[in-house]
């Protein structure tokens, strides 16, 4: 797939089919993820990836934690506390056409919530990807992780896959440690689903919007 191809039709897939994704290609994709940037070679990643027995025994175990209702609170803020225009017009723009491409009102939050608690089943995907980074990094590390993930999910296209990646597994730290088995100094970043897209699927046929080129990229010189 030309790397334009793979840039375009990334997105994030939020209903997946069973079908297994062998190892050997998770493998080789990521191996060649591998070579993203990394300033001064650090590659601060930590990557677990989990299917089969393991994974389906973290989606029971993540059914029991959510009953019991509460997150556990992220050990970083995935967005600012104090967001602004357009930052903040963009997020409520983005949950909004999403749940309007499901029928889901404003109004029903039983059922809001219902659809995000699916996150925690990975939609359905059959492997699940953990990134994790030691606490001692600093920001231009985690944006490292960034380069690494966004490599990794644009290969994962060229195979004809598809992915999602997850802050929301940021949201249960005391969940997650044990069970990644995480050393205390390192700090879980983010859960990213991987499989084959369930192509009919209502919420597969909608994509976020993106800013125009002007409104975020300023010219000189030319």
């Amino acid at each position: 797939m030309d790397i334009r191809d793979a840039v375009a039709s990334r997105r994030s897939v939020r209903d997946f089919l069973d079908t297994p994704v062998p190892e050997a290609l998770l493998r080789r994709v990521l191996e060649q993820a591998l070579r993203a940037p990394s300033g001064g070679n650090l590659q601060p990643w930590h990557l677990h990836i989990l299917s089969g027995e393991p994974l389906a025994r973290l989606k029971a175990t993540m059914q029991q934690r959510l009953q019991q209702g509460g997150a556990e609170g992220s050990e970083y803020d995935v967005y600012p506390k104090e967001l602004v225009s357009p930052y903040r017009d963009r997020r409520f723009q983005v949950g909004e056409a999403l749940y309007a491409q499901l029928g889901v009102p404003r109004e029903d939050k039983a059922a809001r919530l219902r659809w995000f608690a699916r996150n925690y089943t990975f939609f359905g995907a059959p492997v699940a990807l953990f990134c994790s980074v030691d606490r001692r990094m600093g920001p231009p590390q985690w944006s490292d992780l960034g380069m690494m993930l966004q490599t990794l999910m644009l290969l994962l296209r060229a195979e004809g896959l598809d992915s999602c990646a997850q802050e929301c597994w940021a949201m249960y730290p005391q969940t997650l440690a044990p069970f990644l088995q995480l050393p205390p100094e390192r700090m879980l970043f983010t859960g990213m689903a991987i499989g084959y897209a369930r192509e009919d699927a209502l919420v597969n046929q909608w994509r976020s919007s993106r800013a125009p080129l002007d409104e975020v990229c300023r010219f000189e010189g030319f």
